[in-house]
């Protein structure tokens, strides 16, 4: 894997494998009666690996639909979600077949009740309704009632489902997801005794936490949801229950290859800059490089210096911005230039969350690794100077 990358990073490198593995201890975790479904907006890369694996992908944007018909996916599997969803997107999205759409406002569930009824006579759509939980996302308790007591009058070309549900991310207490799916049981409750409507599914988002820094505990990275396996298996009894994950599945599965391309020392700072930067590599949680994450140190010289020289290292990025620091406090033996930094634990976002177009730079090569396939090349290191340039003046 080094060779591949010594002359050719900045680099990220996802473990297919590894991925595979994750996601069948989930399952294992879990049991038969809960579905899984992958948030592919945490790395659109690995859907290859992930179709193979669960049962459902959740697609947010016309973009992460191409890229799922490109790919050949089965439409029937696609949650077609999402917090802007126009005319366009909703046609394409159905006369590609997509299984379920989400509902995230009044307007949503009418636009996809106009693309229905306007597209054939007696069809109809698969809906879930997606209830806020504080944020900008899904509609009010009030919204989702009054749509399904017009559902018979308004809304003939949807069938309404089941309800969707996301906090958030990087959440560790169980104790409010318990609460969480309690209080979901009862709307379902609420809405069969009010309009004699039995909803059978529900699309919940646990948004587990995963270890990222020095000081986080990885002793055991599926702890989140061993802890909440029992109620999950209780709500499974009384719904469908599929949990819609993107970070918990992928974070631990990729790493971030960049290379020393100078040292210095001013005063009593040593810096480091590397040929990557935040541009490209992003954690959640991360402020101005002042926590550690998980990084190796590999040396790219022929000859190794056994010397013990260790050294207090900023480690920066390649843009001219004093907010490129990845790590501003890290100790390494002996660093030289040439040598290859690795990051760990960057499956999930960095991928897509990087400022890429900043300074022209070159956007990171992407490989997907697992020891029976070896290393194969997803994408190449790709320019961004004609991105950020008139069309004009692009070269031919």
């Amino acid at each position: 894997m080094q060779d591949i990358l010594k002359s050719n990073t900045p680099a990220f490198v996802f473990d297919t494998a590894a991925l595979k593995k994750r996601v069948a201890q989930i399952k294992e975790i879990v049991g038969e009666t809960v579905s899984l479904c992958y948030s592919m907006k945490a790395n659109p890369f690995f859907v290859p690996a992930m179709i193979t694996c669960v049962d459902k992908l959740e697609v947010c944007s016309p973009g992460e639909l191409t890229i799922c018909k490109k790919l050949g996916v089965d439409a029937s599997r696609i949650i077609y979600s999402g917090v802007n969803k126009e005319i366009p997107d909703i046609k394409e999205a159905y006369e590609y077949g997509v299984g379920t759409f989400t509902a995230e406002s009044v307007r949503q569930a009418d636009l996809i009740q106009q693309v229905v009824e306007t597209a054939a006579a007696g069809e109809k759509a698969e809906v879930i309704l997606r209830l806020n939980s504080g944020s900008q996302f899904g509609m009010s308790k009030e919204d989702l009632l009054t749509i399904l007591q017009c559902r018979e009058s308004k809304y003939t070309s949807l069938n309404f489902t089941g309800i969707h549900y996301f906090v958030g991310t990087q959440r560790k207490r169980a104790k409010r997801k318990i609460k969480e799916l309690q209080m979901l049981l009862e709307l379902f409750e609420e809405i069969q005794n009010k309009y004699g409507l039995k909803l059978k599914k529900l699309e919940y988002g646990p948004g587990f936490a995963v270890p990222y820094f020095e000081d986080d505990d990885f002793e055991d990275t599926l702890y989140p949801v061993k802890e909440l396996k029992d109620t999950l298996k209780q709500v499974a009894q009384q719904v469908d229950l599929t949990i819609e994950m993107g970070r918990f599945f992928t974070a631990e599965c990729g790493t971030y290859y960049t290379n020393v391309a100078d040292l210095k020392t001013v005063g009593n700072a040593h810096y480091c800059i590397l040929d990557g930067g935040m541009n490209h590599l992003t954690y959640l949680g991360q402020m101005m490089g002042m926590k550690t994450p998980i990084i190796k140190h590999h040396k790219n010289t022929s000859k190794q210096d056994e010397r013990p020289e260790k050294k207090t290292w900023c480690l920066c990025g390649s843009l001219c911005t004093t907010s490129d620091i990845l790590c501003r406090e890290v100790e390494l033996n002996h660093l030289e230039i040439g040598d290859t930094l690795i990051f760990e634990n960057v499956g999930a976002y960095s991928v897509t969350e990087g400022i890429y177009l900043f300074l022209s730079r070159r956007m990171p090569k992407i490989v997907a690794y697992s020891k029976k396939e070896k290393a194969v090349v997803y994408r190449d290191v790709l320019a961004s100077d004609t991105i950020n340039s008139r069309m004009s003046l692009v070269r031919k």
